[in-house]
């Protein structure tokens, strides 16, 4: 969206609509833009092809419809991470075709559906029913950004069967997502069954000894199949940004 908008200014210039003062103010304001509490990054959805994402935890409602309202024009999609209920319908009262996600704590709206643009699957596993909700804003974010995505919840290594009963799925996948809180076991089965690079998400769902995902991180980290990589404790967003990433590249 902020390149059509560029190629209109570009082109109203051109034929003289608006002046050289006018042009360079507005490809200013898609540079970034200061509206106080912020610095909005307009220029992000070219230079990472995805816009800035808006992290909800710690900014009041007023400040992130603020930040809305300056995004709406320039990206056709705005994306919202660890938005509580009460936030997001205050939000919501401001925009029309505002999509909540309370599980994930996401906020998503949309001016037009995401063109598929990823080169291949995003697989989103979780271990438990418990990291679903850590899974979704994986499989949420990865979509958002134009991948095609697939989930299978609820496949940890308790019953292991069950994983295996979607053997095609995982090894069809480019890029697969992995949520486990417990012991964090199950990215590194997966792994071992297919080449397809796997991202590890830590939750903090366990009892004492699990210390908020200590446990699961620090056994992912030590996994012995070496094409894992590790993302930070109930970083569901982080690991579905990845995951796009290396969709995005074609290998």
């Amino acid at each position: 969206m902020i390149q059509n908008k560029i190629k209109t200014i570009l082109k109203n210039l051109t034929c003289d609509s608006i002046s050289i003062e006018k042009a360079e103010k507005l490809l200013g304001n898609l540079y970034f833009e200061d509206i106080d509490y912020a610095h909005i990054d307009h220029h992000r959805s070219i230079r990472k092809g995805f816009p800035e994402v808006i992290f909800g935890q710690g900014k009041s409602s007023e400040q992130i419809i603020g930040i809305m309202e300056k995004m709406m024009g320039k990206d056709s999609i705005i994306l919202a991470t660890r938005v509580n209920k009460d936030k997001a319908e205050d939000i919501k009262k401001n925009f029309s075709g505002v999509e909540y996600y309370e599980d994930a704590r996401l906020l998503l709206l949309k001016q037009k559906e995401p063109d598929i643009t990823g080169h291949g699957e995003v697989l989103v596993i979780s271990a438990g029913t418990s990291d679903i909700p850590v899974a979704k804003e994986a499989f949420l974010t990865a979509k958002a950004m134009g991948n095609k995505t697939q989930s299978i919840y609820d496949v940890g290594v308790a019953g292991i069967h069950r994983l295996f009963a979607h053997k095609d799925l995982i090894e069809n996948a480019s890029v697969i997502i992995v949520v486990a809180g417990m012991e964090g076991a199950l990215p590194s089965v997966v792994a071992g069954l297919i080449k397809s690079p796997v991202i590890a998400v830590p939750t903090s769902v366990g009892y004492g000894t699990s210390f908020g995902g200590l446990t699961a991180l620090f056994g992912m980290l030590n996994s012995c199949s070496s094409n894992v990589s590790v993302v930070n404790i109930d970083n569901g967003f982080g690991a579905g940004y990845m995951a796009s990433a290396i969709n995005h590249t074609g290998l």
